[in-house]
């Protein structure tokens, strides 16, 4: 039953004030307003010879400057930033990790992305897998990349769906006395909409619809940081106050900080958690081709400058955990959410916003889980396209051929990550993203560290990456969710991505210390088969491929596309 807490905001249980049609009547809207987007956007830019996997999968690398600001944009603001990082929020400051992250990833990125984009403008590289086959002249290292790109995708995209479902679930949809059935129903639906327009206009649709969800993002989160503090008595200390006490009105000791109730202090683990986040996020293959579907070495770097804006208002979103908080829902067993804390920002939405604004933030939720898991599940394709089916299994694919290929293995990825969500547990949603930068941030060493120097031993990184993998994926199997009484289990496996480093005391995130792993295996394998003169791997790229830019004389040629107007309207 509703009831009103000291903020004056009523805090019905979700799922049980049936459908709000308001509500759901506008999330429709701008669904089917985003899919018609979507198929339009196999018309734009419209290239000669669309059936080929550089128009298909990369758009034929030739997206300018705001295109790629919204793009690249859409790998940040997810519902992974709307759900998952305030979700985290609510257990405490630790989840605030999330913004560091950001403010970290960009200067580390400046550091490599233009490298990247240059050899593979250079050498018609389309994934990163491509460049290590190439680099290291090794098939078995792309196909590692590719296969751990493909598995640590999965999960990602998994979040985003778990984001719609969490709307779905505070507008009504699936409440109490609903079938199994009945309650995934429009999740299946939004599921396969999804997949016909990616399936239709490839990375072209998820580029003109990060407009429209960009420009909902900003619209939700400027009104709520206003609005929702004049909702709550005493505004932000009102909101900070509430949050940090319990149901009893005594302060949780360390809520607001980055000390737990006993006082231990959880800085390494956060320092950790907050490294390895930023340098898994653009070691994923849906962030590397909205860089190499830029038209230019500048484009990308002026927009990783620019991208720093991002970080700014990811604090705000954060916030939302506080505000969740602070009218009364928490994660627990007994609350509003029904144990489930990824509802919090919606059931936030839902409580103090009238039904039509609150349709309008759901939508930005929904849609901004669907731009991503577009990129990510075309991405995915690529890898297997380039690096397995046309590596081992058919070398002389036609260009039709490879992007046939893409289009049904990315229907195939949305499959796996739609099992994902099915079949685990979804309460903790951030450990899909977090195990998967378990995973991702062991291509490091191929990746980033090849495109500067090539000292490693191709075997030695194809064994160092496999064996961080098999460590991070152990460990984090290993890990159990306790109660709020720290001896209750709830969850035997993947409860937590932060685990004792051997050897030590200290707490880390899990990939770190897998990557660390990596690393020594790779280094004492190189020197061993260095002595062994055991043969190295021919490079096809040259010093000069790390420095190309648009313009030059020896690029190769690209698939001719008609203009866009958002270049035309950038060189007016």
């Amino acid at each position: 039953m509703p009831h009103s807490t000291a903020s004056k905001v009523p805090t019905p249980d979700v799922g049980t004030h049936g459908i709000n049609t308001t509500e759901l009547v506008v999330v429709v809207f701008f669904f089917l307003l985003v899919s018609v987007l979507g198929f339009l956007a196999a018309r734009w830019r419209k290239a000669s010879q669309a059936n080929h996997l550089e128009e298909w999968g990369l758009g034929g690398r030739s997206f300018g400057g705001w295109i790629t600001w919204f793009l690249l944009g859409g790998d940040l603001y997810t519902a992974y930033t709307f759900v998952a990082v305030p979700a985290a929020l609510t257990a405490g400051a630790f989840g605030f990790f999330a913004v560091p992250y950001t403010i970290i990833v960009w200067p580390l990125v400046f550091l490599f992305l233009p490298r990247l984009w240059s050899v593979s403008r250079k050498r018609g590289y389309v994934t990163p897998a491509d460049f290590a086959r190439g680099r290291y002249g090794s098939k078995s290292l792309g196909l590692a990349v590719a296969i751990v790109g493909v598995v640590a995708t999965m999960p990602y995209i998994a979040l985003q769906l778990v984001g719609i479902q969490a709307c779905l679930d505070v507008i009504g949809i699936g409440g109490k006395g609903s079938s199994t059935f009945a309650k995934d129903l429009p999740l299946f639906i939004a599921f396969a909409v999804l997949a016909a327009f990616t399936y239709t206009s490839g990375l072209r649709a998820p580029a003109v619809i990060a407009f429209v969800k960009d420009f909902l993002i900003y619209l939700v989160i400027i009104v709520a940081i206003i609005y929702i503090p004049t909702r709550i008595a005493g505004g932000w200390h009102g909101i900070f106050h509430l949050a940090s006490t319990g149901a009893n009105g005594k302060t949780k000791p360390g809520f607001l900080s980055l000390n737990d109730h006993n006082g231990k202090t959880n800085a390494f683990p956060y320092a950790t958690l907050a490294l390895g986040s930023a340098m898994a996020l653009f070691m994923y293959p849906h962030a590397q081709i909205g860089v190499l579907s830029t038209k230019s070495r500048n484009t990308v770097r002026k927009n990783l400058a620019g991208l720093s804006l991002y970080s700014l208002v990811l604090g705000f979103i954060a916030l939302l955990g506080y505000m969740a908080l602070a009218v009364g829902f928490n994660g627990t067993a007994k609350g509003h959410l029904g144990g489930n804390a990824q509802r919090a920002v919606p059931a936030l939405f839902d409580a103090v916003f009238p039904s039509w604004f609150a349709g309008v933030a759901f939508a930005a939720v929904a849609i901004g889980a669907l731009v991503p898991a577009a990129i990510m599940s075309i991405a995915a394709a690529n890898l297997f396209t380039r690096n397995i089916f046309v590596d081992f299994i058919k070398p002389d694919a036609t260009p039709h051929q490879q992007a046939q290929v893409s289009k049904t293995v990315s229907l195939l990825v949305k499959f796996g990550a739609l099992a994902f969500v099915l079949g685990l547990d979804a309460t903790s949603a951030i450990n899909f993203q977090l195990l998967g930068g378990v995973l991702i941030l062991q291509t490091f060493p191929a990746i980033v560290v090849g495109l500067f120097n090539r000292w490693f031993h191709r075997w030695a990184l194809v064994a160092g990456l496999w064996t961080g993998v098999i460590y991070g994926v152990v460990v984090a199997w290993q890990q159990k969710k306790f109660a709020a009484d720290g001896k209750t289990v709830t969850q035997h496996h993947f409860g937590s991505q932060i685990a004792k480093v051997p050897g030590t005391h200290l707490f880390s995130y899990i990939a770190i210390t897998a990557l660390v792993v990596n690393l020594i295996v790779a280094v004492v394998l190189t020197l061993v088969f260095r002595a062994l003169k055991v043969a190295d791997g021919i490079d096809e790229t040259q010093s000069a491929d790390y420095t190309a830019d648009e313009g030059d004389a020896d690029l190769p040629n690209l698939i001719e596309a008609e203009p866009a107007l958002a270049e035309i309207a950038e060189s007016s």
